[in-house]
């Protein structure tokens, strides 16, 4: 799922892979699998870690007019406003192998979160990519070059052959960074996660590891990506105005 990001103009610098962290801290022993820590230019993503929740805590509830149409949110209603708690639980799940939870940084101070979630292995080796930014962060190129890092972690390192996006079709900051980073646009999920109080449609959009051998960020940096990848044809718009018929209830 994605939430709003930055997008705008600037010249990214070169890519620095410094020494591997281990998840979490000493507060947090049992940690055991590894999240890298990627830095290209003023962007930086690394482990998301329990110390991380006061600024975690802040940005959303400073930006919460920002978030709130694109958060995910529980159908039965519940909610929880435990911060500590659901970063532990995503790292339980990156221990389990299944996510890979980043904070993401500008200048060395944190701006949003990135979510690698669904991780699968053997004959699919596939995952997804969710996000969200701070809105004093737009126009910094840090989605981007955000979802590139964790993009060409994944397939180098990991061993994930397919990943997706999926963005709702009103979040057009989002559907501008697929389209940089040039993930193909590969349909329309109807109703397909819970947002801001209703289920709601998504286009998505796959990349394997095949189309980009020699890197995702290193792609749109040179200004290789293919013109027009990312573009969601007419006939997509068309059905995606169109609601999905509902059985009444009996």
């Amino acid at each position: 799922m994605s939430r709003p990001i930055p997008y705008g103009s600037g010249e990214p610098g070169p890519v620095r892979d410094t020494r591997p962290d281990e998840i979490g801290t000493p507060e947090e022993p049992e940690a055991m699998t590894t999240i890298p820590t990627l830095t290209h230019g003023r962007v930086t993503i690394r482990p998301l870690r329990v110390r991380d929740s006061r600024d975690l805590d802040l940005a959303l509830a400073g930006n919460r007019s920002w978030l709130r149409t694109w958060e995910a949110t529980n159908p039965s209603g519940m909610a929880s406003s435990d911060v500590r708690g659901s970063i532990r639980a995503l790292q339980a799940n990156a221990r389990a192998g299944l996510g890979l939870p980043f904070a993401m940084e500008l200048d060395g101070r944190f701006v949003g979160q990135l979510n690698v979630s669904g991780i699968t292995y053997g004959s699919l080796a596939s995952a997804s990519i969710g996000y969200w930014v701070v809105q004093d962060a737009a126009g910094h190129n840090v989605t981007p070059t955000a979802v590139a890092l964790a993009a060409d972690h994944c397939f180098r390192v990991v061993g994930i052959h397919r990943l997706e996006i999926c963005i709702r079709p009103e979040n057009a900051p989002s559907l501008r960074v697929v389209e940089k980073l040039g993930f193909r646009y590969e349909g329309l999920r109807r109703r397909y996660i819970h947002i801001n109080g209703d289920w709601r449609d998504h286009f998505c959009f796959g990349l394997v590891a095949e189309e980009v051998q020699d890197g995702v960020l290193d792609r749109w940096v040179r200004g290789q990506v293919p013109l027009g990848t990312g573009h969601v044809p007419d006939e997509a718009w068309d059905e995606a105005s169109v609601p999905l018929p509902l059985s009444p209830r009996g």
